[in-house]
């Protein structure tokens, strides 16, 4: 019913986020590092937050808090942009209140938290930008937490929910974007996922986690190292992601997330292994995934600037 709820509330409510999208004028409109020729509703994010909110409300009230700043911080650098500096604060804001809600296990756990919040906040931010993309990803990852139950069943597939409730207008030709109010508030619902997953588990639970959200961690991880040697700034945007690399080498928007979805099914299931063997076997599948992904990545090419088309 949990999946079933997120999912027909964000299909109600993502045509009503449009339509609000378009009379505010928040919207993504056309420019140097945009594909679209048109512009395009931004409030997305909001849609996925109430079909949230309407399943986690019964059984999660608490995580709505740190939810709905995520949202909310999101929207206003959609609205007006925020400096690299302003967002950082309020993103360990965002993980702050995460961390008192869900707690890591440890006694660093609302830290930890946090940590995860602004790494998979921004994570997943970056990698929102295709049709489809971060939203099939992210719903990729919450059905893998949701196969390995626990108390992380019923958010996990609240959060894939929601999530594919909104892909049916969020495919290609999207009609409607996450934007950064929809990309902070699924980048927080998954750190608040992976959170709860670890609780009561051992240090294999640590090894696999980071495959279960392989594709955004990997893509930030790229991002980074290629900016570092070009020796361009880390906050700054670009068109030299690895879904724009494979863009410039002639491939499809259904092909490069069909692919990468893919990708994330691969490392998603190496992770369930991992979550499930003696930790040092789950070091050593986890290392493997790392080699494997750090040898095609270098051989294709992605930590160069731009890739030859």
């Amino acid at each position: 019913m949990t999946f079933a709820i997120a999912l027909v509330v964000a299909v109600v409510m993502t045509p009503i986020a449009r339509r609000v999208s378009f009379k505010l004028g928040i919207l993504d409109r056309p420019g140097p590092l945009k594909v679209q020729r048109e512009p395009v509703a931004y409030l997305g994010g909001a849609a996925v937050f109430v079909a949230l909110t309407a399943a986690l409300a019964k059984d999660h009230p608490a995580w709505i808090v740190p939810l709905a700043l995520a949202t909310a911080l999101g929207i206003a650098d959609d609205v007006r942009s925020i400096s690299p500096q302003l967002r950082l604060v309020a993103q360990c804001t965002v993980g702050a209140a995460a961390g008192f809600v869900v707690p890591a296990p440890g006694p660093a756990g609302v830290f930890i938290t946090a940590v995860f919040v602004v790494v998979l906040v921004n994570a997943v931010n970056l990698l929102d930008g295709m049709d489809a993309l971060a939203s099939s990803i992210v719903a990729t990852s919450a059905f893998a937490f949701a196969v390995l139950g626990g108390v992380a069943r019923d958010p996990a597939l609240a959060l894939g929910g929601a999530l594919v409730g909104f892909l049916f207008f969020n495919r290609p030709p999207a009609r409607i974007y996450l934007g950064d109010g929809g990309s902070y508030l699924i980048g927080t619902a998954l750190a608040l996922v992976a959170a709860t997953a670890l609780d009561g588990q051992g240090a294999s639970a640590w090894f696999a986690l980071p495959l279960l959200v392989a594709v955004p961690l990997a893509d930030t991880a790229i991002a980074v190292l290629r900016r570092a040697r070009s020796r361009r700034p880390l906050f700054a945007g670009d068109r030299s992601h690895v879904y724009d690399q494979l863009a410039d080498r002639g491939w499809r928007v259904p092909r490069i997330v069909l692919t990468l979805v893919a990708v994330q099914c691969v490392t998603a299931g190496a992770g369930l292994v991992a979550w499930h063997v003696n930790a040092v076997a789950a070091a050593g599948v986890a290392l493997g995934c790392v080699i494997a992904g750090a040898a095609i990545v270098w051989k294709v090419g992605f930590v160069e600037e731009k890739a030859a088309v």
